[in-house]
């Protein structure tokens, strides 16, 4: 082009201008003539999942329940026109409610109860929200029984604005019908009653355990677990175990315990009857895999040992595991019943 402008014919130079002048407008022209993109709102999104039960008492993540399918992201999420199967308002899962919040990431290599309280922090929300761009709901924990209508009651029925630049729709008839608390799993508690359905739970796990009477192994039916709220005005949790008749048995007993390890708790309290730690609520903090968690991070794992020599000069190690979460702050204590007998500590 460079070679075209240069010449020294005028009317060649006159032509080549008049090219590069016509070749530009028409280049703006095609540019300013294209349609804007334009985001929009496809007609497959869809709520894979329209009726929510969260379990009062604890917070609850409801994920993987949308289909975005042709709809232009980001989306904005909003619940509107909450109200009782009848109809009325329900003011109670509107209104903003104190509830708790990270403000920092749990890590689980925290070194006090101080520095886990830290990194939480009071804030004003509605009981029930969505997230505002995932289409995500959430339950938080301040939600209670005494506060909301659970199961058998039918519960409540609310919609969901979906927007972006390319218009809005919206999904009709959502339902929310939550659940009473249960403030430990596993639990024992009916979910639609919250009575008792039973004394207590069994061990996650149990290896190569015998009876100090018989020598025989131990089976699951031979152990209950009971969680017991205790009054008091700290939050503690605390370890007990014993025999048919509800006699103590010494937890020195679990002779390869690392009890230091054993839950995330603080100022360890070791005694011939229990062993008690300061701890925060709930437990787990957060649903994250961490050294005191099992493989998927929602319960906590605990994991009690021995060793004694048995029969033939033959080192055994035994072993029984828990996990379990609670969900409600107090003083509480994890009963581990050996209903049938002992269990052998000593040598044979």
């Amino acid at each position: 082009m460079m070679s075209i402008m240069n010449t020294k014919d005028p009317l060649t130079s006159s032509v080549a201008f008049f090219m590069v002048l016509m070749l530009f407008i028409l280049s703006s022209g095609c540019k300013k003539g294209l349609p804007e993109d334009r985001e929009s709102i496809g007609l497959d999104t869809r709520f894979t999942q329209t009726v929510y039960s969260p379990v009062l008492g604890r917070n609850t993540l409801f994920s993987d329940n949308l289909f975005i399918g042709a709809s232009s992201q980001p989306l904005n999420f909003k619940i509107i026109n909450m109200r009782t199967r009848d109809g009325s308002p329900a003011p109670e899962l509107t209104k903003n409610t104190p509830v708790q919040v990270w403000s920092q990431p749990y890590l689980g290599t925290e070194k006090s109860i101080d520095e886990i309280e830290a990194k939480r922090k009071m804030e004003n929300r509605p009981l029930f929200e969505i997230r505002e761009h995932s289409g995500q709901f959430l339950m938080w924990s301040a939600a209670t029984s005494t506060l909301l209508k659970t199961q058998p009651d039918s519960g409540y029925v609310f919609d969901v604005e979906m927007s972006n630049t390319g218009g809005r729709r919206y999904f009709r008839d959502l339902k929310l019908m939550p659940l009473k608390e249960h403030p430990f799993e596993p639990s024992v508690l009916d979910p639609i009653t919250g009575l008792s359905r039973y004394i207590g739970v069994i061990p996650s796990s149990i290896s190569n355990m015998r009876g100090a009477r018989t020598n025989q192994r131990l089976f699951y039916d031979d152990i209950t677990v009971l969680f017991n709220k205790v009054s008091g005005g700290s939050n503690s949790l605390k370890f007990r175990f014993v025999d048919s008749l509800f006699k103590p048995i010494d937890p020195n007993g679990f002779n390869l315990t690392k009890w230091d390890q054993l839950v995330h708790g603080f100022n360890m309290v070791k005694t011939n009857e229990s062993v008690t730690y300061n701890v925060a609520y709930p437990i787990p903090l957060v649903a994250f895999q961490t050294p005191y968690t099992n493989v998927a991070g929602n319960r906590a794992h605990t994991l009690f040992k021995y060793e004694r020599q048995g029969f033939g000069n033959i080192r055994e190690e035994a072993s029984l595991s828990l996990d379990f979460s609670i969900y409600e702050k107090g003083n509480w204590e994890i009963i581990i019943w050996f209903t049938g007998e002992r269990p052998k500590f000593t040598n044979d």
